[in-house]
């Protein structure tokens, strides 16, 4: 789906890898560490899963003047409030209050400039972070992209259509690094971007192929679609397949007819 992984990190970055790697996880959450060069106070992003060795290792990078949060997912927030704790406090921030403060705090701070972009889609509360120092950026993505492979949009927490509008708006960012949640980083997320939307569309169109065929069901469309999908993630293809029904059912309830029209997403 396009993009080129790098070879290495800028400078102000540092990954720290979590020990949860799976069908799910590739090969582990990426827990960011961030900061500036000469910077007392650095920032994290996705403490990831409450493992004592991976969160202690997160400390030892500190002091940080905050912890954000792509999205509510547990292998990304399970670590957090312990993270605080050992840090003292330091204050997570995150888009639904269910997992941490507003972002009101994030900002020009420390030499970073974040910012927060708004992409709610894989789930309802996923953010994320564009990151600028010195002549470099960078988008930490989260779950919205992946370093490898695709993301899973399940239903209801996930919204296809969401999903595929924050999609356009992460293909503005032309020639900025791509930092994910799992999986190698990628050297521009508006190459990655624009690949995650010609395979939306391509399932989208194998759905409604299959639909044709008689399929009415999240089952009966992998099934037809995903055949030979690895049983270890046959769950995760259902949701995705529950929420491509959601989303060409809603199509056709706006158009009043069969949803064939994905030219227009």
């Amino acid at each position: 789906m396009g993009g080129a992984a790098l070879d290495g990190l800028p400078g102000w970055v540092t990954l720290l890898r979590a020990p949860n790697p799976g069908p799910m996880t590739l090969d582990g959450t990426n827990t960011w560490v961030l900061r500036a060069s000469g910077e007392g106070l650095g920032v994290v992003i996705d403490p990831g899963p409450l493992d004592e060795s991976h969160l202690t290792r997160i400390a030892e990078h500190g002091p940080f003047r905050s912890i954000l949060i792509t999205h509510g997912h547990h292998d990304h927030v399970e670590g957090a409030a312990r993270l605080s704790r050992l840090l003292g406090g330091t204050p997570v921030l995150a888009a639904d209050a269910e997992h941490g403060e507003p972002f009101d705090g994030v900002g020009d701070d420390d030499g970073l400039k974040i910012q927060i972009v708004g992409t709610p889609g894989h789930t309802a509360d996923s953010v994320c972070f564009l990151v600028e120092h010195g002549n470099t950026s960078a988008m930490f993505t989260g779950d919205t992209i992946l370093g490898r492979g695709s993301t899973v949009v399940a239903a209801p927490d996930g919204d296809l259509g969401s999903y595929l509008t924050s999609l356009e708006v992460l293909t503005a960012y032309e020639n900025v690094l791509m930092l994910p949640g799992h999986g190698p980083a990628q050297d521009d997320v508006a190459v990655l971007a624009r690949g995650y939307l010609a395979h939306r569309r391509e399932r989208l169109a194998q759905v409604e192929a299959a639909m044709s065929a008689g399929a009415e069901t999240p089952e009966q469309v992998v099934d037809l679609v995903y055949p030979d999908i690895d049983p270890a993630i046959r769950f995760a293809a259902i949701f995705s397949a529950k929420a491509q029904l959601d989303y060409l059912g809603h199509k056709n309830r706006e158009s009043g007819t069969r949803a064939n029209g994905l030219d227009r997403l």
